[in-house]
């Protein structure tokens, strides 16, 4: 294992500090908290400005052709600022995808729009009997000469009321096994027919419930061949399942650790010690995350290390957010704004938000049947 950065990958992380702390305001971070929505449009099209959207891409698709070193220091600095990301990392799970698997006119019509920060996709995968287990699918997606009805209801489409099109799953066949009935869409979210209402969450998080009721697109919405959307599915998860939450377990340590010495509770063992678990696992997190990119750059697929990394940096989470609320008493419950509040209400945040981390990105039950099968060779269970 090599975990030397690179120094195109350090000069890279100053440039990125810098910028974020131009353009992640206190103002922003409010807007997050009080609307739910992890957005900014201005932080987001000051990125797609300097060609960060996409930055993992060629240069002649639109991206600076930078590698999983410098890709793994944007996303370590987004996490490390408190930057809104998961209209950026929603919208290029699907937009991957359409690059692989797309038309010639998919690709002209909405790529440029994606990388331009001009528009924002989100993912219409999950439903009330199908959370995980994206391949039960039941929303139905019927020909009708040159175009598809779709009908049916999706939970959990974050970023639908920001995006101007949901990356659809549906069900085109029943008369197959269920992941070879399934076709992928893309629906403008200003189609008749479609819905949506919000949900906010315990997170603090606004998603959202979406409709479809005799949603009509024509074929050329269709993203791959039809009864195959699972093919193009597995491209978009491959992208999604690479998360990992080491960076927000680092900041969470960071802040923690000024906490305790400015309050002289540092010298407290219990203290020390439960920071110092703390940080352990927000360094093996982030270098399962950096050994991850580096298998990456070795030219291997890296979807086992990116299952590891995720699995243990979201569980990691979890443990080390409730650990800190602990340590630090009724305070670290206090919301950002509230008198007495520490740390801009993050461990208060943190505590509520980190368990859905589990499930974000792939479950944690479904990152060890990755793990076990392809990197262990373990029958499937």
């Amino acid at each position: 294992m090599n975990f030397a950065s690179t120094e195109r990958a350090e000069s890279f992380r100053a440039e990125v500090r810098g910028f974020l702390a131009e353009h992640v305001t206190d103002e922003v971070r409010r807007r997050v908290e009080e609307t739910g929505t992890h957005h900014d449009w201005g932080l987001h099209r000051a990125m797609a400005d300097r060609h960060w959207i996409a930055a993992s891409w060629p240069e002649e698709y639109g991206g600076l052709g930078w590698g999983p070193w410098e890709m793994n220091v944007l996303e370590e600095e987004l996490f490390l600022a408190g930057a809104p990301r998961d209209g950026m990392s929603l919208t290029m799970t699907a937009t991957n995808a359409i690059h692989h698997a797309g038309s010639d006119e998919q690709r002209r019509s909405v790529i440029p729009r994606v990388l331009s920060g001009e528009i924002l996709l989100c993912l219409g995968w999950s439903e009330p009997d199908a959370g995980s287990d994206s391949a039960s699918a039941k929303t139905r997606a019927a020909r009708d000469g040159g175009s598809w009805v779709i009908n049916g209801q999706k939970m959990f489409t974050t970023m639908a009321h920001e995006a101007t099109y949901v990356f659809l799953l549906t069900r085109t066949n029943t008369e197959v096994p269920k992941h070879r009935g399934l076709t992928m869409f893309l629906v403008p979210t200003d189609t008749p027919g479609f819905e949506l209402q919000p949900v906010h969450t315990l997170g603090g998080e606004r998603t959202n419930i979406t409709f479809y009721s005799d949603v009509r697109v024509p074929d050329s919405a269709r993203v791959g061949e039809v009864d195959h959307g699972w093919d193009v599915m597995r491209v978009a998860l491959s992208y999604e399942h690479g998360t990992s939450w080491g960076a927000h377990l680092e900041r969470l340590v960071q802040r923690g650790a000024a906490w305790a010495r400015a309050t002289g509770r540092i010298e407290e063992p219990s203290v020390a010690e439960r920071l110092a678990r703390a940080a352990t696992d927000a360094e093996v997190a982030m270098l399962l995350g950096q050994y991850s990119a580096w298998v990456g750059e070795s030219g291997r697929i890296s979807d086992v290390e990116a299952s590891m990394a995720k699995l243990f940096s979201s569980e990691a989470l979890v443990r080390h957010s409730g650990e800190l609320v602990d340590v630090i008493g009724p305070e670290a419950l206090l919301k950002d704004g509230q008198p007495g509040s520490v740390a801009d209400g993050d461990f208060e945040h943190a505590y509520r938000q980190s368990v859905v981390r589990t499930i974000y990105a792939g479950s944690s039950e479904m990152q060890r049947n990755i793990i076990s099968q392809r990197g262990l060779g373990l029958p499937r269970g």
